[in-house]
């Protein structure tokens, strides 16, 4: 494989330009695909991607509605870690991670991988508590992990406040020396442009609006362009819309819509090299490599599916980030927005078979659908291919809401969901 860096990176997308550019405005479909990906952000291009890499199934078309990896990929906090408490998501998660450390040599991409470390604080007893449970549940599923005093967290993050006087003094942390941030935009491409370079079909602004059903199996798809499509297998990865998606099936899905509010500010020198996280004064900041601060918290209290933000959530994780960095008063904002994410009640996702039979969907990453991004795409992937759930996506089907096995993840969100 060759490899290109700095303007031979730029020059060789360029050169890729009129191929994507008749894939993604090719005016007819094929009359019939092996599978057929609804959603093209992060999760179905990866999906995608993997099919075709992975499992060698190249017959494959992506439908968006909008432009590929507009969405909530474009609409998130680049954060990537896999400290998760429960064995079966740590799994998944630690799987993402893995597939993350050699994802741009993989795509011949840059996505901007940075394993800069991720701080989880505490500030109660009770959190310190909670961390070294965590700590060692991920030691004993083979994840990286530390528990830090306050000495140890003032020396990652020497400008941060960790002194006595605050309302929550910061009494420790956890520490993921292998999380970090990606470039979110950068992951949608790169897997775009692996896709069609493997023969996937790319379409934009092309709606899916219902599916062929018959006697209970899902054939098709009906396109707002191309009208019917018919597919052997469908994977549904269309976050923040998936009970809208659902119901054209004809089932509920067990989640709901939120929108998930985040800013960044005016690009200022560099600062803070690893990513902060607080659940007690409720935000998460981090630094991107362009000096933008880019600061998020948990998800509105309120369903909708408004991506304009909201200031009164804005404030008041604006208020939390200043209790951690009073030095970051008089930075000032230079954007705001809102994604819109499907949550579970246990605050896990959902990779799943459905009631319609080769109907797949993937969906309910709550505030971790980024950092799944390549574990989910791959595990979805070869469930696809097989028709049959992979090991890693098995724990978090959607039945799994009948029979009470649910994993309860909130804890691990950083922020609460």
């Amino acid at each position: 494989m060759q490899h290109y860096s700095g303007f031979g990176l730029l020059k060789h997308a360029i050169s890729h330009h009129e191929n994507w550019q008749r894939v993604w405005r090719n005016p007819k479909p094929k009359d019939h695909y092996d599978v057929i990906i609804v959603g093209g952000g992060g999760h179905g291009l990866a999906t995608a991607y993997y099919l075709a890499k992975e499992f060698g199934v190249t017959n494959v078309a992506v439908f968006e509605k909008g432009y590929l990896g507009g969405g909530n990929t474009a609409r998130n906090t680049t954060i990537v870690r896999s400290n998760y408490l429960w064995d079966e998501s740590a799994h998944l998660y630690e799987h993402a991670m893995k597939l993350w450390e050699g994802l741009s040599l993989d795509l011949n991409y840059n996505v901007m991988f940075s394993q800069r470390g991720v701080l989880n604080l505490g500030h109660t007893l009770q959190d310190m508590r909670d961390i070294n449970r965590r700590v060692n549940a991920n030691r004993l599923n083979g994840i990286d992990g530390e528990v830090l005093d306050a000495q140890g967290v003032k020396e990652i993050v020497p400008h941060m406040d960790c002194s006595a006087n605050t309302r929550y003094p910061v009494l420790g942390a956890s520490w993921q020396p292998r999380g970090g941030v990606a470039r979110h935009d950068a992951v949608a491409w790169g897997y775009a442009r692996g896709a069609d370079a493997l023969g996937v079909d790319l379409f934009q602004q092309c709606a899916v609006e219902g599916f062929e059903i018959e006697d209970g199996t899902v054939t098709g798809v009906k396109t707002k362009l191309h009208g019917t499509v018919k597919a052997g297998r469908i994977g549904c990865v269309t976050a923040g819309n998936s009970g809208v998606v659902a119901g054209m099936a004809g089932f509920q899905l067990p989640l709901e819509s939120h929108p998930l509010q985040a800013l960044v500010s005016e690009p200022i020198k560099p600062i803070l090299d690893t990513v902060v996280m607080s659940n007690h004064v409720h935000g998460y900041i981090s630094q991107s490599d362009k000096g933008d601060l880019v600061i998020g918290a948990g998800v509105d209290g309120y369903n909708g599916y408004g991506q304009r933000g909201s200031y009164n959530t804005i404030e008041g994780n604006v208020e939390a980030i200043l209790e951690l960095f009073p030095l970051f008063s008089r930075v000032r904002m230079n954007r705001q927005w809102g994604g819109i994410v499907d949550t579970c009640a246990d605050a896990c996702p959902i990779l799943s078979k459905t009631p319609v039979d080769n109907l797949f969907f993937n969906c309910g990453w709550g505030t971790g659908g980024f950092k799944a991004t390549p574990g989910s795409g791959h595990v979805f992937a070869a469930s696809l291919a097989k028709g049959e759930m992979h090991p890693l996506a098995e724990p978090f089907s959607m039945f799994r809401f009948n029979t009470g096995a649910l994993i309860d993840e909130h804890g691990a969100a950083g922020v609460a969901h």
